[in-house]
């Protein structure tokens, strides 16, 4: 094997790996970036931006069905092709990663193109080459769709998150194995351009980590696009089935469509990295760190593989945490509490810190509002598609929110303000006298605080719910 030193050394280049990667070689350190796959990651190629340019697409065709009634007449023809190809072209071309690679080398960095493998502490294996970190090592190898072992799917050419938004063409049915974020997003979309769709959640509802009310709302307009909902059901066996794929549940139904899409979650990739060599040992499929993100001596992890949440913004928020220990920098330790999550369907879902249901399992003397978008100003005045409600979690003992979720028309863009108000633990007092733009979705927000501040004394019951219209 040949030897080769460097300052640094990232495992897997997907968006947090090459964020941090490419900060610290333009810091003017030596750094070496391993990555078998994409440079780029899941996010770019086949996750975050590709998915919402799909979901735009089809949001598109259904803002101009709501001119009836409104602003006049519109007729649209859904036609998959311009998406397919604006989400190929983004993909430079075709999932090429040459441009993010000429990206990060342009910023100083060495790309190995391979599986990094750890042999040590310091020591990182990709083929027969052989790294040694003079600072340490990052590990940000990412994750991967979960494939469960139901009989029978290695018998059938499934779908994952890759094959469905990556196709040129679109199936005339659709089964969707799983009703979280990616098989409702999927599911909407194609539904929109015409694809029979059916969501089979193993969960008593669809969304099964977000408030029980954002999954009401989200079935309804799921249903309102044609979309057969199965929840509380497992698939038990796959087999091929004329140009088709059948799916038995555990009750003895039989589905079938032409294309399966195997949405049920994903995985960390831990497995394979010689863990063991460096010292670390995985717990619960992920790596775990310290609010500092180290995971060993000398040894950082970023991203889905730390546990801490499998989105993009987190793996970018550790990154900046781990450049600035290996600069030598001070921030603050990592702090998950106002983490925001947002799904992408029509309505948008966004919601950050507790739910109702963690807060009360915490603790806390929790105090709830609940209002319904279409009872605010700006969703009255939207009118069609203004199905929603705000939803607000209070600490009632020292008067702040700990949790919220926003469902309704851009309901993902109201987390900057919430997630503030949770990160900083802002007075609901102080949220209540601020001066809200009238009329906007966010004045929403005010008004439910407002609403809540004002009728709390009412609410004697500690598990009682305010619901406001």
């Amino acid at each position: 094997m040949s030897d080769h030193e460097a300052d640094v050394i990232v495992i897997g280049l997907g968006t947090g790996g090459e964020e941090l990667a490419g900060r610290l070689a333009m810091a003017g350190l030596d750094v070496v970036g391993i990555e078998p796959a994409l440079v780029g990651g899941e996010c770019a190629y086949w996750a975050c931006i590709p998915t919402k340019m799909a979901v735009r697409a089809a949001n598109l065709l259904v803002e101009a069905r709501r001119i009836d009634g409104v602003a006049g007449h519109a007729a649209v023809t859904p036609d998959w092709e311009p998406v397919a190809t604006r989400i190929r072209d983004q993909a430079a071309g075709g999932w090429d990663d040459s441009y993010a690679v000429a990206r990060f080398e342009g910023r100083g960095g060495r790309f190995v193109r391979g599986r990094g493998v750890l042999t040590g502490p310091r020591s990182v294996a990709v083929g027969a080459l052989a790294f040694t970190a003079r600072r340490g090592i990052v590990i940000a190898t990412g994750s991967r769709p979960i494939v469960p072992p139901i009989p029978g799917l290695d018998g059938v050419p499934y779908w994952t998150s890759h094959e469905a938004i990556s196709t040129p063409s679109l199936p005339s049915s659709l089964l969707v194995l799983g009703g979280g974020a990616v098989g409702c997003e999927l599911g909407q979309v194609f539904a929109r351009f015409g694809v029979e769709v059916t969501i089979v959640e193993a969960a008593e509802r669809l969304l099964p980590g977000e408030e029980p009310e954002a999954s009401v709302v989200v079935s309804a307009a799921l249903a309102a696009d044609g979309v057969r909902i199965r929840t509380g059901a497992r698939a038990e066996r796959v087999e091929p089935r004329d140009n088709a794929v059948a799916v038995t549940l555990d009750d003895g139904t039989e589905l079938a469509a032409e294309r399966l899409l195997v949405a049920v979650g994903r995985a960390s990739n831990v497995s394979g990295l010689g863990l063991e060599a460096a010292g670390i040992a995985a717990s619960g499929g992920a790596i775990p760190v310290d609010d500092r993100l180290r995971a060993g001596d000398g040894i950082w992890a970023i991203g889905d593989v730390t546990g801490k949440g499998m989105f993009s913004h987190v793996a970018l928020y550790q990154a900046g945490i781990v450049v600035a220990a290996i600069l030598g920098e001070t921030v603050p330790p990592a702090d998950y509490r106002s983490l925001p999550r947002a799904t992408f369907t029509d309505p948008e879902v966004g919601s950050v810190g507790m739910t109702e249901a963690t807060a009360r399992k915490s603790g806390l003397d929790v105090a709830v509002v609940v209002k319904p978008v279409a009872a605010t100003f700006r969703g009255w005045l939207h009118g069609t598609g203004n199905e929603g409600l705000i939803k607000l979690v209070a600490d009632r003992t020292d008067g702040v929110l700990v949790g919220a979720t926003s469902v309704g028309p851009h309901g993902a863009e109201l987390l900057g303000m919430l997630a503030l108000a949770v990160h900083q633990r802002v007075p609901l007092e102080d949220l209540r006298t601020m001066i809200y733009a009238f009329p906007t979705f966010h004045g929403g927000v005010g008004e439910a605080i407002g609403a809540y501040a004002r009728a709390l004394v009412q609410v004697l019951d500690p598990d009682a719910k305010l619901l406001l219209d």
